[in-house]
């Protein structure tokens, strides 16, 4: 039988909270309790820049499907549009009041969706932040995922049972469908 082990290993002095490759797979970004991005080259994980992105934990990343830019989203409750070339802020959103845990882009990169503990997934327009719509939403989400050919968003929000406040329950919702 074949053994799979780890082809690297980095140690931080830091919580790591999410990860990802950009879009040509040869960087690896991840977002840390510091505020901060770390770029490393793949697959030897050399660090090869540090970016302070927020005042605050830096949660989730996402990259546009372009892959031009990307997203990081912080506890302090703003969304920040990065443009990849440059690691230069070029955009930040703060509609939200709590953490975003979740972010997505849709498959042309237009629309970003963001989701927290708010009472709603934010849907901002790349290009300008400005406020698409707003889904309302009766708790949490931690997850959100556009689909890869059409405007349809699905996430899954922290429910409690309707009877039994204390029994969790999750729920998988998807946004866009005509109402038709």
């Amino acid at each position: 039988m074949r053994t799979l082990k780890p082809i690297s290993e980095q140690q931080f002095n830091f919580e790591v909270n999410e990860m990802s490759w950009n879009n040509e797979s040869d960087l690896f970004f991840l977002t840390n309790g510091l505020g901060c991005v770390y770029v490393l080259s793949f697959p030897d994980l050399v660090q090869r820049h540090v970016v302070k992105a927020h005042p605050g934990t830096c949660i989730c990343i996402e990259f546009a499907p372009s892959g031009h830019y990307f997203a990081v989203g912080s506890a302090d409750a703003s969304v920040s549009l990065w443009d990849l070339e440059n690691l230069a802020c070029v955009q930040t959103y703060t509609r939200l009041d709590w953490p975003v845990r979740a972010l997505s882009f849709s498959y042309d990169g237009k629309m970003l969706a963001s989701g927290s503990e708010d009472l709603y997934v934010d849907i901002a327009d790349v290009t300008t932040g400005e406020k698409i719509t707003d889904i309302p939403i009766e708790a949490a989400t931690f997850t959100v995922a556009w689909h890869p050919k059409q405007y349809l968003l699905a996430f899954a929000c922290d429910d409690k049972e309707q009877f039994d406040r204390k029994r969790d329950t999750g729920n998988l919702k998807v946004f866009g469908f005509s109402s038709e």
